[in-house]
């Protein structure tokens, strides 16, 4: 696996939620298959086939974290400078037709929350904002059409 870059807010919940799935969620439905198990006929027993449904996932996720948890590569935005858009980023930019300000931190897909202001390098705007500097302008296709964004401010933080 190729390494997988992330911010140091990022690792630490990846961590987090692998440690919660090894301690507590994995442990929770191997006792509600157990449990189910004892009401009898496995057949028509959906208590069981729902836990056994959530223990495929839960090992599932648990394979996928470990993975990217290894081939993390932390990279820290204090330690970056300059007015050029770099990942870790935190942008300012404004919609150009409409002026409306918006804040991102440019982090790895597996922190991603937009809802938070935190999109992925993967994401359009993301790759369309990399390299560039305050007082660009770079075009992005959205589903609502082609937009244009001027870049006010860059932090690293």
């Amino acid at each position: 696996m190729d390494k997988v870059p992330m911010t140091q807010g990022g690792y630490t919940a990846l961590e987090a939620e692998l440690k919660n799935l090894k301690s507590a969620e994995r442990p929770a439905v191997i006792e509600a298959i157990a449990e189910a198990r004892a009401h009898g006929d496995l057949s028509e027993n959906a208590e069981y086939h729902a836990a056994r449904e959530r223990q495929s996932f839960i090992e599932g996720r648990i394979k996928e974290l470990e993975g990217v948890v290894s081939a993390a590569q932390i990279i820290d935005p204090s330690k970056l400078n300059g007015s050029s858009v770099k990942f870790g980023a935190k942008v300012l930019i404004v919609d150009e037709d409409t002026d409306v300000e918006v804040s991102y931190q440019i982090v790895g897909q597996y922190e991603a929350n937009a809802d938070k202001g935190l999109i992925s390098i993967t994401a359009p705007i993301a790759r369309a904002l990399i390299g560039k500097a305050i007082g660009d302008s770079v075009e992005v296709k959205t589903p609502q059409g082609l937009r244009s964004y001027e870049i006010l401010e860059v932090i690293y933080e």
